[in-house]
């Protein structure tokens, strides 16, 4: 049997180990996807925003080294099936250009559109700017 796919961005994956609003959303889909309902990809680009989202709350005081680590470990543990690949790299450059966007968001977009699955994420400016365009984009609270 074939699981339903998602891509989630950095956005949605930092929720579960910070507690952050609407983070009892980001759960439902980690416990999703634990429970073998879904599956979720994400560039290796999760890896690194994730560690530095960690980084800055270390800097600004807000969050301890070693906590840090802590919620390092566990995101590296619990990830999803991390992407990498130049065409959908090149992809992301694309759509960035077009639609005015980073390329570190329109690389979740991109593989969503490549593995033809949604994508989920908690960048409320990122979906409003790109949700006419792209109907695979969801909001996390909406999911």
């Amino acid at each position: 049997m074939n699981r339903p796919a998602f891509v989630i961005d950095a956005s949605v994956a930092i929720k579960w180990v910070l507690p952050e609003e609407d983070q009892s959303c980001a759960f439902r889909v980690q416990e999703m996807y634990q429970d073998e309902e879904i599956d979720l990809v994400a560039p290796y680009l999760l890896i690194v925003e994730t560690g530095n989202i960690l980084w800055k709350r270390v800097r600004r005081g807000e969050l301890t080294q070693p906590a840090a680590i802590r919620c390092f470990q566990q995101l590296l543990k619990d990830c999803p099936i991390l992407l990498d690949s130049h065409e959908v790299n090149l992809s992301a450059l694309h759509l960035a250009i077009a639609h005015n966007r980073t390329v570190y968001d329109c690389l979740y977009l991109a593989w969503a559109l490549e593995q033809r699955c949604d994508l989920i994420t908690a960048d409320e400016r990122f979906f409003h700017a790109v949700r006419l365009a792209f109907p695979c984009i969801h909001l996390l609270t909406e999911f």
